[in-house]
């Protein structure tokens, strides 16, 4: 301010400001360590891409496709900046997750190999649902003839919403944000063993034969291979590019025909595959090399799990694959389009119009006059795009509501059903007829108040919505006649995910 002619400068904020303003504004998503919750880590490890100015424009504005708000209206733009500072200052130390603090944090709370063969309840166990409730941290365990919960327990925090199933449907496993696996008999409706594989994880992928794991991890920089059966690590994979550059893991997923688990990477220009078949070995173009060979091309040595090493020209943080797991569609979420890679040729082989950050992990495939196609939700832009999975072009881009981010279908139904919770119209459901590739009915099952999520039941006559609120609730559809056909209360719903619809790799739903 001027006094006179005195120039008084602003007080400067102090480093224990930065510390208060975190913990008000910052740490109940990100946690006070700044390690990851509900959000991510805030460390320079984890912001490797987002340039410090870019920082504080998304502490001022938010960040599209999140729940990051923005913050301008209670900070001032100094605040901000030290906000974003102090976010890019290193921890004193970020602690090391290694095989030897994995081990200690294993819990096996029953034993596998005495567990009933049958289900201790009658109803049918493909048709069950895991219901994710982040509202007050539980799962419920729901029957999908009944409408009524098996159980419900309390779950790690902050989990991520997929849940995986053992192949014949008996187990799930759950990954919450700070790294935690769980492992839950559904036949008898408790948790066999947990383990904590990481600081801030991202996902968790079973193989398709059921005998492992594999955990992706934010922070450290790791892959993490456990033993299904009771959750025992068998081998960290660090996640190292050339020049012993380091990445974040965006996904991991199974690729079932190929006896594989393949990897998006949020900092390497990479894609990974790790074949987990017994004679597998070490493979590159269909020959084995040794290990020394293996590295030189890409392989990386030191265990079981060797990762195949496939360059892409750009971060591919976001996955889809076609029906033989040969080709996979791939979208950075600060890119423009979309590319295919084949895993096969181990190279680009096709790019695809896709602007306004496609969520492809929510994409669905459908077949339309002999042909495949693929309809993805985008989380910036009004519409549906819809791609013909043979020349990789985009036929038809159908304007919805809003952006959206989760999008099903099932094989037994010509409707996929849609969201558009990222937009205004939060309230809004959407039906596509997938036959004449457009809107063919709007519902409002609960006015004002954000629903998404849909997701089939076994046979595809149901459709469960989810109205994520803190008092939220279920509402389950007739998939034919969009009729209410149940409502039951939930704390914030974020996801649920079908037995049979997941271990058959639906093409109506995520994998």
């Amino acid at each position: 301010m001027v006094v006179g002619m005195t120039i008084l400068a602003a007080p400067t904020l102090a480093a224990e400001d930065a510390t208060r303003l975190y913990a008000e504004h910052c740490a109940a998503c990100h946690g006070g360590d700044r390690l990851g919750a509900i959000g991510p880590a805030l460390l320079p490890e984890n912001l490797g891409r987002l340039r410090k100015a870019e920082a504080e424009k998304v502490i001022a504005q938010g960040r599209d496709a999140t729940q990051m708000p923005g913050h301008a209206d209670k900070l001032s733009p100094e605040q901000i900046k030290v906000l974003a500072e102090y976010v890019y200052t290193p921890l004193a130390a970020v602690p090391s997750w290694g095989m030897a603090e994995i081990k200690a944090s294993h819990v096996v709370s029953v034993d596998p190999a005495g567990l009933p063969a049958r289900p201790q309840w009658t109803t049918d166990p493909l048709n069950l649902f895991t219901v994710v409730e982040t509202g007050d941290h539980h799962v419920t365990i729901l029957d999908g003839d009944s409408f009524k919960p098996l159980a419900r327990f309390a779950s790690r925090f902050a989990l991520h919403g997929g849940a995986k199933y053992s192949p014949d449907g008996r187990f799930v496993y759950l990954a919450s944000r700070d790294g935690w696996i769980t492992k839950y008999d559904l036949y008898t409706l408790q948790i066999v063993a947990e383990i904590r594989a990481g600081v801030n994880t991202r996902n968790v992928a079973v193989s398709h034969d059921g005998r492992f794991l594999m955990v992706g991890n934010m922070l450290p920089h790791t892959l993490v291979a456990l033993d299904a059966r009771d959750l025992s690590p068998l081998q960290v994979i660090p996640v190292v590019g050339d020049e012993k550059a380091t990445s974040r893991v965006s996904a991991v997923y199974t690729a079932p025909p190929r006896s594989s688990f393949v990897v998006a990477l949020k900092d390497i220009l990479e894609v990974w595959e790790i074949p987990y078949a017994d004679d597998a070995g070490p493979v590159m173009n269909g020959f084995v090399h040794s290990y020394e060979k293996g590295l030189e091309e890409g392989i990386s040595p030191g265990g079981r799990f060797q990762a195949i090493r496939i360059r892409t020209p750009d971060y591919l943080d976001d996955f889809f694959f076609d029906r033989t797991y040969e080709r996979v569609m791939g979208a950075s979420r600060d890119g423009k389009k979309g590319l295919v890679v084949d895993l096969d040729i181990k190279r680009k082989i096709a790019e695809i119009d896709l602007p306004g950050m496609p969520h492809l992990g929510s994409g669905i495939i459908f077949r339309k006059d002999g042909r495949d196609y693929m309809a993805t939700p985008h989380l910036k832009e009004a519409v549906i795009s819809i791609i013909d999975m043979e020349t990789w072009k985009t036929v038809k881009r159908i304007p919805t509501l809003g952006p959206g981010f989760f999008m099903r279908s099932h094989e037994n139904t010509g409707y996929a059903w849609i969201d558009v919770s990222m937009g205004k119209e939060k309230d809004a459901i959407q039906i596509i007829d997938l036959n004449a590739m457009e809107i063919a009915r709007t519902l409002r099952p609960a006015p004002g108040r954000t629903t998404a999520h849909a997701e089939f039941d076994r046979s595809g006559k149901h459709v469960l919505i989810s109205v994520m609120e803190a008092d939220g609730e279920l509402i389950v559809f007739d998939a034919e006649r969009f009729e209410v056909v149940a409502r039951m209360p939930m704390k914030r719903p974020v996801g649920k995910y079908n037995v049979f619809n997941k271990i058959n790799y639906s093409s109506g739903t995520s994998h």
